[in-house]
Parts: structure tokens; C-alpha cells; sequence
């Protein structure tokens, strides 16, 4: 007789009692799968994850007492094994990140649960990380917008020499003497500079040029 395969016990947490219904619609379908508890906050989510220890536990982020991200944190340090699928209705790359950062390892959008739950919950059961393709458009937005700033604060190497006589405490004149330009060009840097890196003092700029190590000798780490 062939081994019957071991059922995934799911642990439901959201504060609405429809999305619950709704959750419990789709896993139904599953014969593989059972729902072996609910909870309608993050606090009791946490306790009947440690009195039940499900397998995996579908997590609403936004729940009273203690929100999904916490939820998740404590849920995986009581049972470590199991594996966590936020749902939410947030859209943003600093959601996702800190989703992941707490430990969860599926991310699924409210609006796709009727198309993703399923998928979400095979693929972070074994072990794999799950995020929608909108979801991942989202991430990789948000990437290419941090690289973009940091290309956008990076000084050129001439904003850089200019720099490292202000923090010698130089004037414009004294400057544009140093570098053979016109103090008008000096003036034109130093205020692109300060706009740049969203400063409006000197005294933010020579903390800039320590904290980054652009030194007054001349040389830049």
C-alpha cells in the first residue's frame, strides 16, 4: 500500500472574518492541506502558533495587538520549522524588504489572493521564496530608484577637490586660485554640491567630506 503523504497543517491569522472565509475557500481545494487553527490578531496568532505548531502560517501584516512582521518574528523563533506567507495590501519595495527581513518568506498581495495563495504557500513549504511578478516589479523598482540616488549624490572628482579646500578651511577666491578657474565656476560647484547632497551649511558639508573620508592631505576613501 503506498504512504499517504503527510498533510500541510496552516495556521490563518487576519482580523476580518471574510478574508478568513475566503483563505479557507482556497486551501479547501487541497486535499493535502489542512487549516488547523485561526486567529484574529497578531497576539493570538503567536499562541496557537506555539500550541499548535503548524507547518506554515498565513499572516495578514495589518492585525490589532501585534502586527504581522512581529507576529512572524515570535512565530519563528517558537517554532522554528515553520514557514510564514504575509498577505497584505501594501505596495512598496520597503514593505517587501522588511516582510523578509522578520523572517517571512512569502509575499502576496490581497488583491492577487485568489491567484497566488495557492502558489505562494507550494513554493514557501519547500523551502523557496515567493513573491509575485507584480510584487517583484515593485523590488526592482525600487532598486534602480536607490541606485539612481546614489548615482545623483556621488560627487564628481572636481566637486571633490573643491571639498577638500573648503575643509581647509579656504575661501571661494583662494579656491579658484588653487584650481586655475574662475571663483563664478567655484561658486557654481559648491552650490550644485550642497543642492546635490541636500545640504545647506557648511559645517553639513565638512561632516560629509570626514564621514566619507575625503581628507584635506588629498586623499579620498
Amino acid at each position: 500500500m503506498a504512504k499517504r503523504s503527510k498533510r500541510l497543517r496552516i495556521l490563518i491569522a487576519d482580523d476580518h472574518e471574510l478574508v478568513r472565509h475566503g483563505i479557507r475557500g482556497i486551501l479547501r481545494a487541497r486535499r493535502t492541506w489542512k487549516v488547523v487553527g485561526e486567529a484574529v490578531d497578531g497576539r493570538e496568532a503567536v499562541l496557537k502558533a506555539q500550541n499548535l505548531r503548524p507547518d506554515l502560517a498565513v499572516l495578514d501584516i495589518t492585525m490589532p495587538h501585534v502586527d504581522g512582521l512581529e507576529a512572524t518574528r515570535q512565530i519563528l523563533q517558537a517554532a522554528p520549522d515553520a514557514k510564514v506567507v504575509i498577505l497584505t495590501m501594501h505596495e512598496s519595495d520597503q514593505m517587501v524588504r522588511r516582510v523578509l527581513e522578520a523572517g517571512a518568506r512569502g509575499y502576496v498581495l490581497k488583491s492577487d489572493l485568489a491567484t497566488s495563495l495557492v502558489k505562494a504557500i507550494e513554493q514557501v513549504s519547500r523551502g523557496k521564496l515567493f513573491l509575485t511578478p507584480k510584487v517583484s516589479e515593485i523590488v526592482l523598482q525600487g532598486f534602480l530608484k536607490e541606485s539612481k540616488r546614489g548615482e545623483e549624490v556621488r560627487p564628481t572628482p572636481r566637486e571633490i577637490e573643491i571639498i577638500r579646500l573648503l575643509t581647509e578651511g579656504k575661501a571661494n577666491k583662494e579656491i579658484a586660485s588653487d584650481l586655475a578657474i574662475t571663483v563664478r565656476t567655484v561658486e557654481t560647484h559648491r552650490s550644485q554640491l550642497m543642492h546635490k547632497l541636500g545640504m545647506h551649511s557648511l559645517a553639513e558639508l565638512i561632516r560629509y567630506a570626514m564621514e566619507n573620508g575625503i581628507s584635506a592631505s588629498g586623499e579620498s576613501h
